[in-house]
């Protein structure tokens, strides 16, 4: 009797920790009426939707399902009609919504989808939207950023809450959230994309994952995303003190010089990223910004330097400015590539 009981224990505990997950993270959200949930009809989101519906129903919190249908592969349709019928039917979300999306844009079929995708969700307009990323997914993304030498922001990976987007699994394996569904009786579609070596996080996750594993005798994804977490730390932290040193050194939209000159690099660089930013530079690297912080750090009287989206920072009288120009102008800016022809 006893060891049925602990089966019976042992086979519960995936939705046990899924419902778990979303508890935790609603709670960090604060008060809410209404949340939404991302559902591709995969098994991550899949028992996304089902522990948030069962979490809502005990907090008077309505759940809205929904499921962007890319249009990138024959019978996308179907797949989310069906994954709209299990949202219906087996887990009562009466309010779910198929988005229809055209999937254009530069940066490869991968991030045009994915800035559809978001673009849809955030349209419907809800407060918090929740999606199913994982400890898996997280791995990946902090490998990804490794092997891009991208830095620590995007070493640091996805946050858990980062309005209106809430990721309650990014403790939670894969495997559990399997697990979850196959207990739940949910059916989990298998997007064929999600083998196809031509895309970077499929040959990560199917080879370069497994061979970490294999060679240091596991634990690898949990100890990836305890990294990102930690470097989310010491990212926020330095965020913080940046925002207080821009506070002294902003000027009539200009950056004062002495007021940067002496901080540590890594504090100038991010409020030279926020500053560019705000400014609407709509692409920084880490190349643009050593090139930007050369005008504080390493100053000798150097010219401007070209920025993406036909912009340029230049330095005069102790300040920094950035500016529109229009291609041919003539800028006399200095950079580690081109201005647009």
């Amino acid at each position: 009797m006893g060891a049925a009981r602990s089966r019976a224990v042992n086979r519960f505990e995936p939705v046990a920790r899924v419902r778990q997950a979303v508890r935790e993270l609603l709670g960090k959200a604060g008060p809410l009426s209404d949340v939404a949930v991302a559902v591709s009809g995969g098994a991550d989101s899949l028992a996304l939707a089902a522990a948030t519906a069962y979490v809502a129903a005990r907090r008077d919190l309505t759940v809205h399902g929904l499921i962007v249908d890319h249009q990138l592969q024959a019978g996308s349709a179907e797949v989310a009609a069906a994954a709209a019928k299990q949202l219906h039917g087996s887990l009562g979300i009466d309010d779910v919504r198929v988005l229809t999306v055209s999937v254009t844009g530069r940066g490869g079929p991968e991030a045009a989808a994915r800035s559809a995708r978001y673009q849809a969700l955030r349209a419907a307009g809800f407060p918090l939207v929740l999606l199913g990323h994982t400890q898996d997914d997280q791995a990946e993304t902090v490998l990804l950023g490794l092997g891009r030498g991208s830095g620590p922001r995007s070493i640091a990976g996805m946050r858990d809450l980062d309005l209106p987007w809430a990721r309650p699994f990014l403790s939670v394996p894969r495997a559990t959230t399997v697990a979850a569904c196959a207990e739940l009786g949910l059916t989990a579609w298998d997007d064929p994309h999600n083998v196809d070596p031509a895309y970077t996080r499929v040959r990560l996750r199917r080879e370069v994952l497994p061979l970490l594993e294999d060679v240091l005798r596991g634990g690898v994804a949990p100890a990836l995303a305890r990294t990102a977490a930690q470097l989310r730390d010491d990212t926020e932290a330095l965020d913080t003190l940046a925002a207080r040193l821009a506070g002294h050194a902003l000027v009539e939209g200009e950056l004062a010089v002495p007021a940067l000159v002496g901080e540590p690099a890594a504090l100038r660089r991010r409020v030279l990223r926020r500053w560019l930013l705000d400014a609407g530079v709509p692409e920084l690297t880490d190349a643009h910004l050593r090139s930007a912080d050369a005008l504080i750090g390493e100053w000798r009287g150097q010219g401007a330097v070209w920025l993406p989206g036909n912009f340029a920072v230049s330095r005069a009288r102790g300040r920094l400015r950035v500016t529109a120009w229009e291609p041919g102008e003539g800028t006399g800016c200095t950079a580690t590539t081109s201005p647009p022809s």
